[in-house]
């Protein structure tokens, strides 16, 4: 795997598992932006903290697992399979106290070796909807 995918694993593991989000400026640029389902999200390492923070509140514990499919000089795709209990409310649905699995499926741009922008897509919000209909 080169430097981009040991990197991707190296942001997952401080960054998610070990919930280090003073980390966030070792693995993103100021300028970070995130497309997510048809909107920019712009907000540099603010809005990565903020959306990790918001997954931290409603997770009890999250395990996330990184596969690495295709790496090119300055782009990673990749997906990751995150599992937690909810706990907490996350974007308007209410704590199913359920462990809940989803899949983020990433494209990742690179600038001097930070991720300076990401092309999302997941299936958290379905999940969570899941999670909440077998209660």
């Amino acid at each position: 795997m080169s430097s981009l995918g040991s990197a991707i694993e190296a942001a997952n593991a401080t960054l998610v598992a070990k919930r280090n989000l003073e980390a966030v400026g070792e693995y993103f640029t100021d300028g970070y932006t995130a497309h997510v389902t048809g909107r920019d999200i712009r907000g540099g390492h603010d809005v990565v903290r903020k959306t990790l923070g918001a997954l931290f509140r409603a997770f009890s514990s999250i395990h996330v697992e990184v596969e690495v499919f295709l790496e090119s000089e300055d782009r990673v795709c990749w997906q990751r399979t995150l599992t937690g209990n909810q706990t907490g409310s996350f974007k308007g649905f209410p704590a199913s106290q359920r462990e809940v699995v989803w899949r983020d499926m990433v494209s990742s741009q690179f600038e001097n070796g930070r991720i300076s922008e990401e092309w999302v897509v997941t299936d958290l919000a379905e999940q969570l909807l899941m999670a909440r209909k077998k209660k």
